[in-house]
């Protein structure tokens, strides 16, 4: 029998880990803001954190911990996309725009994919949380208690991901003003910025 607890203890943790601004988040509340094909980006993010969680739980995340390489060239990647994506962020800020349909900001679905992919794997946290630390967590349990608890960090991705990019639309009303577009593509291309930053100081501390 599925462990509640269990289920519950790994829902709790996952949440914590994934609730917080980031690259990832930031893409999905403004594709949610755009309706623009919300339902895929958000299962992509789900989906691989799911896959991510089961990885770590089966014992890969052992595997992570004692990969310097791996993590150094993710973080390498992961500070130039980061980075490119902060300087596009604020171009946009200096023409924003309402938004309607058939806007020009709008991505097309490869490249919303490819985009979603990359904010996902190129970020070395995204192992670190998922596979390392959720996968250390998990051996505190066994059997069907040790599913559970991946189940459970599983579930708290879908909730997340899919809350934030169709719970976007509620603030529609507030981003059918260009400024507020501008002040958001700011604040993403800060967020972006910060974070390609920490991430290249982090490539040059331990490279």
């Amino acid at each position: 029998m599925i462990s509640i607890s269990a289920a519950l203890a790994g829902f709790f943790l996952g949440a914590s880990l994934i609730i917080a601004i980031g690259a990832q988040n930031a893409f999905i509340l403004r594709q949610g803001l755009l309706r623009s094909h919300v339902f895929i980006l958000c299962l992509i993010c789900a989906v691989s954190d799911a896959a991510l969680i089961a990885a770590g739980v089966a014992g890969l995340g052992t595997l992570v911990a004692h990969s310097p390489t791996l993590l150094l060239v993710v973080t390498l990647g992961g500070a130039i996309f980061l980075g490119s994506y902060a300087v596009i962020a604020f171009r946009r800020a200096l023409r924003p725009g309402a938004m309607q349909a058939g806007s020009p900001q709008v991505m097309g679905l490869k490249a919303a994919v490819a985009t979603c992919l990359t904010f996902t794997f190129l970020n070395p946290h995204v192992y670190l949380d998922m596979v390392v630390l959720i996968g250390s967590l998990s051996a505190a349990y066994s059997g069907t208690d040790r599913i559970a608890y991946g189940l459970g960090a599983a579930a708290a991705s879908f909730v997340w991901f899919f809350g934030l990019g169709y719970g976007a639309r509620l603030l529609q009303p507030i981003f059918s003003k260009p400024a507020a577009w501008r002040v958001l593509d700011v604040i993403i291309g800060v967020v972006m910025g910060l974070l390609a930053i920490s991430l290249a100081v982090h490539f040059l501390e331990v490279s």
